[in-house]
């Protein structure tokens, strides 16, 4: 009897833990997934699974574990040298998406303009965005190709200017699209000076914002510089195998973690610190 008691009450604990901590495992993996989407997106390779690329950082971090650790004969240096070859993706999409950013911002003001002369000039709304995919800026001409044949496939304005959001995946985007989709909802003929003030507004904001990157971008690749020369040392020191072994030993391990964790949050902590504001998309 008391170990049937005691199986129930086991039974009942384990179905109250999976209660509480279950979930928050499966949102929080559903989260990762997501701001991997999002990076994709953002990167312009939204066709592009986060399996896959978790599958890329792995191969990487494998690849580069097995070639140090047979030059080296160091196996926390080869560990290191994997973190930072399966992190390296990650970043290299990263800078992507921020000079993908940086590009629309800059070109966003002549499709806005091109897009208040096709209104002026009496086309539709969606006629004007899709005159974008000719006459816009060479790097926002597929996505309105796209909003054209999607428009032309399903007469949906709605649902266009939805996937023609999640193909931008730009916070500027976000802001011209809900503009754009209350314009057309509500009605009036105040579009062109939306579209006018509007064109003003990010054109000015385009030249501030290159000012600040321009002022911070001799901080950044300083700070770049000084994290990436000691590991570059250390690599050109992995093929001297008598200096090398020094790192297999516990305390070169130690030495060698924490050096890392000094690195790597020193320039954590400049970047946060010197980071410039980052826009939030909208309804995204």
């Amino acid at each position: 009897m008391g170990a049937l008691v005691g199986l129930g009450f086991g039974v009942g604990a384990l179905l109250v833990w999976s209660a509480f901590y279950l979930p928050r495992t499966e949102r929080s993996a559903d989260r990762r997934s997501g701001r991997l989407q999002e990076l994709l997106a953002r990167a312009g390779m939204g066709e592009t699974s986060p399996a896959s690329l978790l599958a890329l950082c792995g191969v990487l971090a494998l690849g580069v574990l097995v070639l140090v650790q047979v030059v080296s004969r160091a196996l926390p240096v080869a560990i290191a040298f994997a973190l930072i070859a399966g992190y390296l993706p990650l970043s290299v999409l990263a800078g992507r998406a921020r000079r993908r950013q940086r590009e629309f911002a800059e070109v966003w003001p002549e499709a806005v303009d091109n897009l208040a002369s096709a209104v002026r000039a009496g086309l539709s709304l969606p006629d004007g965005l899709a005159a974008l995919a000719g006459t816009g800026p060479e790097p926002l001409r597929d996505a309105f190709a796209q909003f054209a044949l999607d428009y032309q496939v399903t007469g949906r304005f709605g649902e266009s200017l939805d996937r023609l959001k999640d193909r931008l995946a730009d916070p500027v985007g976000d802001r011209m699209v809900e503009g754009l989709r209350i314009a057309r909802e509500v009605g009036g003929g105040d579009l062109g000076r939306l579209l006018r003030n509007l064109s003003g507004y990010l054109r000015e904001e385009a030249r501030t914002r290159s000012e600040l990157e321009a002022r911070q971008a001799w901080t950044v690749n300083g700070a770049r510089l000084a994290v990436a020369a000691p590991w570059l040392v250390l690599l050109m020191m992995s093929f001297q195998t008598e200096l090398i072994t020094r790192y297999a030993t516990p305390a070169g391990a130690v030495v060698l973690l924490l050096g890392a964790t000094l690195c790597f949050g020193a320039y954590w902590l400049m970047t946060r610190i010197g980071r410039l504001p980052v826009e939030r998309r909208l309804l995204s």
